[in-house]
């Protein structure tokens, strides 16, 4: 079987059903994105934890 191209040119879509579209968009984006801020948070907490474990960041010798 052989693959084909499509090319889409035009989407007929009404103004107002784009509208409540991309707001039900957003309002689903939320919680990804408090997702990815644990993430990060987790993430820079182990890659501080590790700097200072293997004495990588100065000024933090006597801190604990």
């Amino acid at each position: 079987m052989e693959k084909q191209k499509v090319i889409v040119t035009d989407i007929q879509m009404p103004f107002w059903s784009m509208v409540v579209f991309m707001i039900k968009w957003t309002i689903a984006s939320i919680p990804a994105i408090f997702i990815l801020f644990i993430l990060l948070g987790l993430f820079g907490a182990v890659v501080t934890g590790l700097f200072h474990a293997l004495g990588l960041i100065p000024g933090l010798e006597n801190s604990i």
